[in-house]
């Protein structure tokens, strides 16, 4: 029967060529879609999980990674002494406006952190090291960020505020899809281009029998900029304390100490704080419903289209079936040369589908540092749907067929 099936199929190549068509435009769109989604999600969440933290804490307002309200350096300290920490570090995430050497500005997103610290390393370097951050104003970009900030190498300089910024040094694959391009520097310099232009009073507080200090700033006539950034006071600004639990350590216990020890915080694990980001951008932003229905879309249109052909190809075959019939083959044999057909069109237009997706996805990343994050298991995935968008089609066509009626042969 496998012969039948092949026959019928490329019987009329046109036909069979419009046929793969819509089956590759279908498993192209649903492919494209679900590695956008894959690769849209990994990249809001690649700090996160590119760090050493056992723990993030964090105010208790937090939404996800860039949206929080901040919390004062002292924290650190205070975490540091918390039973069962073995290592506390400050984060920054905070924005700025950058101007490029041509006068054109744009939001950037800060990352400071610690050069010298243990528990966050943004991603991988393909250019420069983070140690030299210390050095005062520098920073360093994902490789993808260079053209939309007008620039091309390191060594080049631009502003931040009203101060001074030079690139040192390129990362991969650490820039969010979703947000402005991240300018990683550190604690001291993030706090400089934020606060640049201004002057600080320190204004305290008491509040429930403790002493809450916050600085407040204040737009300083222009001059020339300092030669290195001040040093973080316990008062400054930061947005996470990362926290390192001791070896054996409960992660459950640690995070109810912590929030008990320093109210107003909310401690989450590394896994739960990259949950929660991808849940925000998934679902109170629609990006996963949008993205499903286009994958949808795909997969009716594929169906539509297949099934369609498989009908036609049946109907144009009809006094075969019925010879067949005649000659005393089950309905089941017949089934089999439709469902083989619709197996050869899932295979034919899967494999090419994918390959094209695949060089997509390379050329994406390359040019525009767009992830589309093909895993084995999404490919794996919409072969599985292929395979029943095509079977699923011919369940029409097999329609017809069993209702064949073998006089048909002798009609003329």
């Amino acid at each position: 029967m496998a012969s039948i099936a092949r026959r019928n199929l490329f019987e009329d190549i046109p036909r069979f060529l419009v046929a793969q068509a819509g089956i590759m435009f279908a498993v192209s769109l649903v492919t494209i879609q679900t590695g956008i989604l894959n690769g849209f999600s990994r990249s809001t969440t690649s700090l996160i999980d590119n760090s050493q933290a056992d723990i993030w804490l964090s105010a208790n307002e937090m939404v996800y990674l860039e949206l929080t309200l901040p919390l004062p350096a002292g924290m650190v300290a205070q975490a540091q002494d918390v039973d069962g920490v073995a290592r506390a570090e400050a984060l920054s995430v905070r924005g700025a406006t950058w101007r490029s050497q041509n006068g054109e500005i744009s939001p950037v997103r800060l990352i400071g952190f610690s050069p010298d610290g243990q528990l966050f390393t943004p991603g991988e370097l393909i250019n420069g090291n983070w140690r030299n951050l210390r050095e005062p104003y520098t920073f360093i970009l994902d490789e993808s960020n260079l053209d939309s900030l007008d620039l091309q190498e390191p060594g080049e300089e631009a502003s931040i505020g009203s101060l001074p910024a030079r690139l040192i040094g390129l990362t991969q694959e650490t820039q969010s899809i979703a947000s402005s391009p991240f300018l990683f520097t550190s604690l001291e310099s993030a706090n400089a281009y934020v606060t640049s232009g201004l002057t600080s009073t320190t204004s305290c507080r008491l509040v429930s029998g403790n002493l809450q200090c916050t600085n407040v700033y204040q737009r300083s006539p222009s001059g020339a900029p300092p030669a290195k950034p001040a040093p973080l006071t316990a008062n400054d600004t930061i947005t996470y304390v990362l926290i390192q639990a001791t070896a054996g350590q409960d992660l459950e216990v640690l995070k109810q100490r912590l929030e008990q020890t320093i109210p107003g915080t909310r401690a989450n694990t590394k896994s739960e704080m990259s949950r929660q980001t991808r849940e925000y951008w998934q679902q109170r932003t629609g990006l996963g419903f949008v993205l499903g229905l286009g994958a949808t879309v795909g997969v009716i249109v594929g169906m539509v289209i297949v099934g369609q052909i498989l009908y036609s190809s049946v109907s144009d075959h009809l006094k075969e079936f019925g010879t067949l019939k005649a000659m005393g083959a089950s309905d089941w044999l017949l089934y089999r040369v439709i469902i083989e057909q619709a197996l050869w069109m899932a295979t034919l237009g899967y494999i090419p589908s994918m390959a094209l997706c695949l060089g997509l996805g390379a050329w994406t990343f390359a040019t525009q540092g767009i992830m589309i994050l093909i895993t084995p298991v999404t490919a794996a995935g919409v072969l599985g749907i292929t395979v029943v968008m095509c079977v699923g089609s011919a369940l029409f066509a097999i329609q017809k067929v069993t209702h064949v009626d073998p006089a048909i042969v002798f009609k003329v």
